[in-house]
């Protein structure tokens, strides 16, 4: 009897080395990055007005450039409403991108929609001047400058409408970002190569614009919404369309 003590003694010596406890696999195999919404530390730090706004510029003087058959109105009419709706948001907004206000999104909105009937319009002309042999394609240099012009107008107006639809605006950008965006930069597929408080600019819908004009397709930035996947192939089809006709009547007058 006198060794009993010493055996229960043992058993709860053994009680106190349990087993290791087991690790849950976010703690094998890492942080697990979860998509949240993101907010700037130091408040709403909007990015700056002029690349926008010498986009806005840049898209007025080549409407200035087209031929009168392939604008919508007026030589000046236009560019003057573009310039009116951008001085607009310039006062109601200087500076930097960070006001929510219902006017001033209604008015941006406003000015991309005009920029993209302009480039639609001059889309849809070009391409009649082309199947119809009008005056503006009869020559390989004249049809290379307009076809040229347009498409670079359709460049500027898309990239115009990513700035402005996706994750509701330069403003609501500034403000916060929403965990599943419209639009996926690298640097929101990969955080690890941003910095924490990344949001992309209107020189990122650029980039946008121009390499899906001229890849037909997506490149780096994935569409994810439904209107983000519409909006990229309608552009594709769009530069498609200009590229493949100006380069085949330009081959065709040539010869």
């Amino acid at each position: 009897m006198r060794g009993l003590p010493a055996i229960c003694s043992e058993e709860q010596d053994g009680d106190n080395h349990s087993a290791p406890e087991r690790k849950g696999p976010s703690t094998v195999t890492g942080r697990i990055h979860e998509p949240t919404e993101t907010s700037s530390p130091h408040g709403p730090v909007g990015e700056h007005r002029w690349p926008m706004a010498a986009a806005v510029v840049a898209a007025m003087a080549l409407t200035l450039l087209l031929p009168d058959d392939l604008r919508l109105a007026p030589r000046w009419v236009l560019p003057a409403v573009e310039g009116l709706l951008l001085l607009a948001l310039i006062a109601g907004d200087p500076g930097r991108i960070d006001r929510r206000s219902t006017v001033l999104r209604t008015m941006s909105i406003a000015l991309v929609g005009v920029l993209a009937l302009s480039a639609v319009w001059s889309t849809v002309r070009l391409v009649d001047d082309i199947l119809q042999g009008g005056k503006e394609t009869d020559s390989a240099t004249s049809l290379l400058q307009s076809g040229s012009t347009v498409w670079a107008c359709t460049v500027l107006a898309f990239s115009m409408l990513y700035f402005e639809l996706d994750c509701g605006g330069a403003a609501a950008r500034a403000h916060h970002m929403p965990a599943t965006p419209a639009l996926a930069f690298p640097q929101q597929l990969n955080p690890e190569v941003a910095r924490a408080d990344w949001r992309p600019q209107f020189v990122d819908y650029l980039y946008l614009a121009l390499t899906n004009a001229t890849a037909f397709s997506p490149t780096d930035v994935m569409p994810l919404a439904p209107w983000a996947k519409i909006t990229m192939g309608v552009q594709s089809l769009v530069s498609l369309l200009i590229l493949g006709l100006v380069v085949a009547r330009a081959v065709n007058v040539l010869a």
